[in-house]
């Protein structure tokens, strides 16, 4: 019976880069932006929804579990997380919500023919500048860490 490991049997130039240790310092970088825009109003809720959808969009099973169970942990109901990649098509998340959800999209699958004015005149409904900017620093930061564990795959 064979002992070795899918990472020992994998030739060494396939093998993902362990960034963690490669590149510590960005990492630990890259996660102190995060109290910095959890303090400017946007509701901690919301930021599970984003972070998970961008990650479903993204494949990233990792951020999917963690991202999950995050959003369960802060109180959100199983029913709604089951239909978070279909949120156009149910009465389950708010106008807000919806708002946020489809800038997620948006500027996560980066199409031309995406209206971003629209987008962010429906933002404004419901959002400050100030919560505006930081969904979109969310937005952009799940994107990072996404390709980040996607390139590992």
């Amino acid at each position: 019976m064979s002992t070795t490991t899918q990472s020992e049997r994998t030739p060494a130039a396939s093998r993902p880069v362990r960034y963690e240790t490669v590149i510590g310092d960005v990492f630990q970088s890259l996660a102190g932006v995060h109290p910095v825009i959890n303090g400017h109003g946007l509701d901690e809720g919301l930021r599970h929804l984003v972070h998970l959808r961008a990650s479903q969009i993204n494949a990233c099973a990792f951020c999917i579990r963690m991202h999950l169970r995050e959003a369960r942990e802060h109180g959100e109901t199983q029913e709604r997380l089951d239909r978070l990649s279909v949120w156009r098509h149910t009465g389950d998340f708010s106008a807000g919500e919806q708002a946020a959800l489809a800038w997620t999209e948006a500027l996560t699958v980066l199409d031309e023919r995406n209206d971003l004015g629209a987008l962010r005149a429906g933002l404004r409904q419901h959002f400050s500048e100030e919560q505006i900017g930081a969904l979109t620093a969310e937005v952009a930061m799940i994107n990072l860490w996404n390709r980040i564990q996607v390139s590992s795959h």
